[in-house]
């Protein structure tokens, strides 16, 4: 077998380093939310609304936490101790605690946000508020 040399493994570093460096930098894409949802709101709750989200934003998103509990039953088959295979049931518990990450939240109140505008052309709402494209750091 061939052995890598120095340079080799550098540049494979180097390539995923800049790799993983670009994935983290993405911008976050908003996540599709129908507009139908906000049907009932006239164009001043709209506006309200919309600047809502965008304080939320502009303060920090937190990402919320999820707590659950799960429980499942199995039938398991595997090779026995004294030479044989069997099937038995198998039962597991799951607790545990999960949250969304940030760009997930980011991604929910954008499609939110742009679900509004939609609302307010619909709507022919004098001022039609526009998501900011960039987030400020």
């Amino acid at each position: 077998m061939k052995s890598l040399s120095l340079k080799t493994v550098q540049y494979g570093l180097v390539a995923v380093t800049l790799g993983l460096l670009t994935a983290c930098a993405t911008t976050v894409k908003p996540t599709y939310v129908s507009p139908t949802q906000y049907q009932s709101l006239n164009c001043a709750q709209i506006s309200a609304e919309f600047n809502r989200i965008q304080q939320y934003i502009e303060a920090g998103v937190q990402t919320p936490k999820r707590t659950g509990m799960g429980v499942g039953v199995g039938l398991g088959g595997g090779w026995g101790s004294r030479g044989g295979w069997g099937l038995g049931p198998s039962i597991s518990v799951n607790m545990g605690q999960s949250s969304d990450t940030k760009k997930t939240e980011l991604s929910r109140l954008y499609g939110q946000q742009d679900a509004l505008t939609q609302a307010a052309q619909f709507k022919n709402c004098g001022f039609v508020p526009k998501r900011q494209t960039e987030q400020k750091k």
